[in-house]
């Protein structure tokens, strides 16, 4: 296993690593539900909870298919995080990375107008911002997190421009966005649940078997 893999293996959900800093962040992440759940409550619109946890959920499915990646490989995954943390949960996914997706999709959807055939630069709302979102996300990990080695890529098709950074653009985020644009867009609310369950029981799936019956540390 390389090196990045190794450190990011070592105090996995080692609860001695929480940092007080976690309390406060989980306090906002609790502040921002809360007001939305208000909300919703007040009006009957639940997308901006429901766009919340579809985010989420993609990205959780995203990290248990790289603690797969990392465990069938037995080199690694596609991304690790083996840098300081207040708590490593899986080789790619940290509490600060939950924490930052866990709000990323209501950001999103307050981002957006209460119009359904608002334009910008005459791409409907929804996709422009899906874009521009994601090409933030995209910059910020490749300048800031994959530089400063923070976020280590190891296979070398991450490194070429026209490979890498679409595949990141396309499965890193605007992925997470396609899946809120698609529970924003079923009709009922019973509908979303099923979408959102669907999201989570994958990942869930994946990892019960995982952990459960093989054993697997990722």
């Amino acid at each position: 296993m390389t090196e990045a893999t190794l450190q990011a293996l070592e105090n996995m959900r080692d609860l001695t690593m929480i940092k007080w800093y976690v309390i406060p962040l989980l306090a906002f992440v609790f502040y921002v539900y809360s007001k939305e759940i208000r909300l919703a409550r007040q009006t009957g619109n639940w997308n901006a909870v429901f766009c919340g946890v579809s985010v989420f959920g993609s990205d959780f499915f995203n990290e248990t298919m790289n603690g797969w990646i990392m465990v069938l490989s037995q080199r690694s995954a596609l991304w690790t995080v083996p840098g300081d943390t207040a708590l490593r949960v899986m080789v790619g996914w940290n509490i600060e990375i939950m924490f930052m997706f866990a709000i990323l999709g209501i950001i999103y959807y307050n981002t957006l107008s209460e119009s359904t055939t608002q334009r910008i630069l005459g791409i409907p709302e929804k996709w422009f911002w899906a874009i521009g979102y994601s090409a933030f996300c995209v910059f910020v990990e490749v300048f800031f997190l994959n530089r400063g080695n923070h976020l280590v890529w190891e296979y070398p098709f991450w490194e070429g421009t026209l490979v890498g950074v679409p595949m990141i653009f396309l499965f890193g985020y605007f992925d997470f966005f396609l899946s809120a644009i698609l529970v924003m867009s079923l009709k009922t609310i019973r509908s979303k649940l099923i979408a959102i369950s669907v999201i989570y029981s994958i990942p869930i799936a994946m990892n019960i078997i995982a952990f459960g019956f093989l054993g697997w540390t990722y």
